[in-house]
């Protein structure tokens, strides 16, 4: 029950951290809207996720 109980509180305190980042320090930033960087935004995460998953198959099949 502990290990859960502190798996939410790190859940809450990152997705908290994420929420303050987005937005104070976020809106600060300059970011040009162009078409480029929203493909980098809208597929930066997919990329990331699928590279994780793949290394760690990767990992699994050695």
């Amino acid at each position: 029950m502990q290990n859960q109980f502190g798996f939410i509180l790190k859940v809450f305190f990152l997705s908290a951290g994420i929420s303050v980042l987005i937005k104070y320090v976020l809106p600060s930033l300059s970011i040009p809207a162009t078409a480029t960087n929203a493909l980098i935004i809208v597929f930066l995460p997919t990329i990331i996720m699928t590279s994780v998953l793949l290394w760690r198959f990767q990992r699994q099949q050695n």
